[in-house]
């Protein structure tokens, strides 16, 4: 609302009238200045910042026509008011004032009700046109400063009214874009048009609160930019949808830039990729590559110096990899036409050679990237090293999508880092056959344990002082519908990527117990039986694993001394801090714990004292007296007396001969187990060694 009261100028040569029209105009609220004549009417105006005029038009010298013309020479209608003031008989001079720019009349003698009325009437209409203006004006900035194209659709015609910033965004001039629905239409990318248009659609029938997309737009160079429309329905008073209107932003920038090293992102690197692709098939001759890169011990390192000095490291690697492609490969920023190096997400990168000449190049221009990556990184004043697993796909025929040969450079990537990493590999058919036989693998393990194909089988643990049987080694197998009895070694790596080496862990331990209970439940209340189950590393650090453990136990009614839980030695050596603190919650429990395949990890003697175990088993490949012309048999010489000294068993696996198990006596290991005894037998067959006590 104004603040001041209106200042209304009263010109009229006759006193009285505009005297007594003031003093009544003033009881009303407005301030009033009068002139006896329309001489110097502008210097008026000026001065006195007036709202609204009353000009007498029959006046001596300069005329009320005259003084009107001067007036809207410097000021429209709406920015000053003017009521002509005439007797009844001069209807001539109102036309002809009105037709000049008037906004009003009043006869003589003056009906001061009706002047009031007219007044009001006028400074409102003015007060609402500035009010307009100012909003318009705020619109405008508002726009301006928000870098947004604005668009206006009037259903009633079906015509656009699209901003000078709206087809600016698009690399358009003002005549360049028509005022049709198809302008905007037919410049969405088509994969996203018609999803627009059911967005469009809905926000129309009311069910969405305001129309909202994100979408791709044809910029004039041909590229595509994205953008992010919004919008709102007008409806008339009867409902009846007329109008949309919104805005447009261009968010090419957030939608396709990595945000840490400022890359191009998967999104756009898949858009330029499939670009190429489409190009490729036009110009077979033309051959490029896609490199799938993945940092090597890059979770260690984030890990342990901190996810502040990873950053640094994705950062820094990013420039490296820049510096070190060929000119012709160099990185573009958004803006450029091409670029050749992406950030997918965490420690992957991506890099399109485009335009190579021979496989080779593929290969030297990655030996190149792995040689530079290979220096130090100096982050602060804390050193890294890091190297990469590279996988290659090569541009072929056969490649409908982008995400196909995506796919495939992944795929030899992690060929790569099977093959012992920090190296690159080309995919190839070979990996193809590899990857399905591995997704169906994957996809009868996720249904195995629902039909109930697994299985344990048992392999006995002989105490070689009395050559009977001290206990059993629960192994899980997999009865598969159409490939036979698995091996773990054939999918317990699947389990392991899949996660689901949780849920075998488990079923393997609590059926390994089970099977104990029902084994003890035929035996003499004083015959010791211990069964050994083995933890994989995921199950290892499971939060509340012994509390589960401890709930098993009591449910079936077993002694915690009557299970040992084996942890490989590479285990426990990958966190010995938190490997130490899991282990005393087991021991708590009352369980008994072995270190299995010991030997073939971290060289760990240090750290036994600190673990708190029961039985070191010594690895197979150290029970051979003599391999390769090694004496391997040495590695059991040592561990005897090292385990004696800890209060540790020792249990020899992989034994295999006669000789093995006499120079396991002679060296006092106390346990074995391998084929010289038995191989792994069913629970039938294991019941039938209790009962019969067999003795080796």
């Amino acid at each position: 609302m104004n603040s001041r009261p209106n200042r209304i100028l009263v010109i009229d040569d006759n006193e009285m009238n505009r005297d007594m029209l003031a003093r009544r105009l003033e009881r009303k609220g407005y301030q009033v200045h009068v002139a006896p004549s329309a001489d110097g009417v502008i210097d008026l105006v000026k001065q006195k910042s007036l709202d609204l005029v009353l000009l007498d038009i029959e006046m001596p010298g300069i005329g009320g026509l005259e003084a009107l013309r001067t007036i809207r020479e410097l000021y429209s209608p709406v920015e000053l008011p003017v009521i002509m003031v005439t007797a009844r008989n001069q209807s001539d001079d109102i036309v002809k004032a009105l037709s000049m720019g008037a906004n009003d009349y009043l006869t003589k003698p003056v009906d001061f009700a009706v002047a009031l009325a007219r007044i009001g009437t006028q400074l409102a209409h003015k007060r609402a046109q500035e009010e307009l203006k100012e909003s318009e004006e705020r619109y405008a900035l508002a726009a301006r400063g928000a870098n947004d194209g604005l668009w206006d659709w009037n259903l009633s015609t079906n015509l656009f009214y699209f901003s000078a910033r709206w087809k600016a965004m698009l690399g358009c001039q003002e005549d360049e874009i028509m005022d049709t629905p198809e302008a905007w239409f037919e410049r969405i990318h088509e994969a996203d048009r018609e999803r627009v248009k059911e967005e469009i659609a809905a926000h129309q029938k009311g069910l969405t609160p305001h129309f909202q997309s994100e979408h791709r737009a044809r910029h004039k160079d041909g590229t595509f930019r994205w953008m992010l429309s919004r919008g709102i329905a007008i409806r008339d008073h009867s409902g009846k949808l007329v109008r949309m209107a919104g805005s447009q932003t261009d968010i090419t920038e957030g939608k396709v830039s990595d945000p840490l090293t400022n890359l191009p992102n998967r999104l756009l690197f898949l858009d330029r990729l499939g670009r190429l692709m489409m190009h490729s098939k036009r110009h077979p001759e033309r051959m490029f590559a896609v490199f799938f890169m993945d940092l090597d011990g890059f979770k260690m390192i984030n890990d342990s110096m901190g996810h502040f000095i990873g950053d640094q490291l994705l950062l820094a690697v990013s420039q490296r990899l820049e510096k070190c492609l060929r000119e012709t490969d160099t990185v573009a920023r958004l803006g450029q036409q091409t670029f050749t190096l992406a950030r997918m997400g965490g420690d992957e990168f991506t890099v399109l050679l485009d335009d190579i000449k021979e496989p080779g190049d593929a290969n030297r221009a990655a030996e190149r990237i792995m040689k530079e990556l290979s220096a130090p990184f100096l982050l602060g004043d804390k050193e890294a090293f890091t190297s990469v697993s590279i996988g290659i796909a090569l541009s072929n025929p056969s490649y409908q999508e982008p995400e196909e040969i995506m796919r495939d450079a992944d795929t030899a990537m992690y060929r790569a880092k099977s093959l012992g990493k920090s190296r690159c590999e080309v995919f190839d058919a070979d990996m193809r056959a590899s990857v399905m036989a591995r997704l169906e693998l994957e996809t009868d393990l996720r249904h195995a344990l629902e039909r109930g194909e697994f299985r344990n089988v048992y392999q006995p643990i002989v105490d070689l002082v009395s050559g009977e049987v001290a206990g059993f080694e629960a192994l899980l197998r997999w009865d598969h519908p159409t490939r036979g009895l698995l091996n773990p070694g054939q999918f317990i790596s699947v389990a392991e990527e899949t996660g689901l080496i949780r849920e075998l862990g488990w079923w393997n331990l609590r059926e390994a117990c089970r099977q104990l209970r029902e084994w003890k439940a035929n035996l003499s209340p004083d015959r010791e039986l211990v069964v050994s189950v083995n933890l994989s590393v995921k199950q290892f650090m499971q939060p509340n694993l012994v509390e589960h453990i401890g709930a098993l136990l009591t449910e079936l009614g077993l002694s915690p001394q009557a299970l040992k839980l084996e942890i490989t030695e590479s285990t426990v050596m990958e966190d010995p801090t938190a490997a130490v603190e899991m282990l005393y919650q087991m021991k708590a429990l009352g369980v008994r714990l072995a270190i299995d395949d010991f030997g073939t990890g971290y060289s760990s003697l240090s750290y036994l004292h600190r673990f708190p175990l029961d039985t070191l088993k010594i690895d197979r490949s150290f029970i051979s007296s003599v391999s390769d012309g090694i004496d391997r048999m040495n590695i059991a010489r040592t561990v005897m007396p090292l385990a004696k000294n800890l209060s540790m068993d020792v249990v020899a696996e992989g034994v295999e001969t006669a000789e093995q198990v006499q120079e396991l006596k002679r060296l006092k290991c106390g346990f074995a187990q391998g084929f010289y005894f038995s191989k792994p037998v069913s629970p039938q067959e294991a019941e039938a060694m209790i009962t019969e006590h067999a003795v080796w």
